[in-house]
């Protein structure tokens, strides 16, 4: 199927010239074009048409979107109220949970790619099931001598949460923006050009300086292989 997503402006990332009131057609999990969405809606009149307010722009890579992942507790909002138990071994289930939220947490900053080295098998399938890239890290914490990558934290782990019990604040931001200084580059991961993956976030925001000063958590759709795997409600 083909899908037409259209923006106030289009930022193809390094390959192009940012194009207002422009578009990317998508092809299954592939790029089929990019550019006016008035040309392409033209050129492929039988594409569904999602349009969106803002900024469509490659997604974004969250630089510690890892620690997040595995030393950050997510709570499902039923148990949010209640004091939080320190993690175990055999807690793998309640971690995996946690995971899968985080990942939905970071989707909804646009992002599509976290950096780092995975080492629990629970965050792995919340990663590989999400459809999130992952991208190795120039330092990464090591673990504790003996700890078996596929179990859940344990007492002399690096992985145990970030978070007091009973806290429902990450230590570090979900925004992948947060605190990036004016001379570095936004973290965009790739960018869209025929042919490359269909991963994007559009952002309500009108263009790359501001989405620089408001930050991710104006994301408003994040796109992942095609598929829409984020829309703000």
């Amino acid at each position: 199927m083909l899908t037409l997503h259209t923006a106030d402006l289009a930022l193809p990332g390094p390959a192009g010239d940012p194009v207002p009131g422009g578009a990317v057609l998508v092809r299954g999990a592939v790029v089929e074009a990019v550019g006016r969405s008035e040309d392409l809606a033209a050129a492929w009149p039988g594409a569904r048409v999602r349009r969106w307010p803002g900024l469509l722009a490659p997604g974004l890579v969250h630089a510690r979107g890892v620690e997040l992942l595995e030393e950050t507790y997510h709570p499902d909002p039923r148990e949010a109220e209640d004091p939080l138990p320190a993690p175990t071994a055999q807690d793998t289930a309640r971690w995996g949970g946690s995971a899968r939220r985080g990942v939905q947490r970071l989707l909804a900053h646009g992002v599509v790619a976290v950096a780092g080295t995975l080492r629990h098998r629970w965050a792995a399938e919340a990663v590989t099931r999400s459809g999130l890239t992952l991208l190795p890290a120039t330092a990464t914490a090591s673990r504790a001598p003996g700890a078996d990558p596929a179990e859940g934290p344990t007492a002399l782990d690096p992985a145990l949460p970030a978070l007091a019990p009973g806290s429902s604040a990450p230590v570090v931001s979900l925004d992948p923006l947060a605190g990036l200084g004016a001379a570095v580059p936004l973290p965009f991961h790739g960018g869209l050009v025929p042919g490359a993956p269909a991963r994007f976030a559009v952002f309500a925001v009108p263009d790359e300086p501001a989405l620089r000063a408001a930050g991710a958590g104006t994301c408003v759709a994040t796109v992942v292989a095609g598929r829409l795997l984020h829309r703000r409600r």
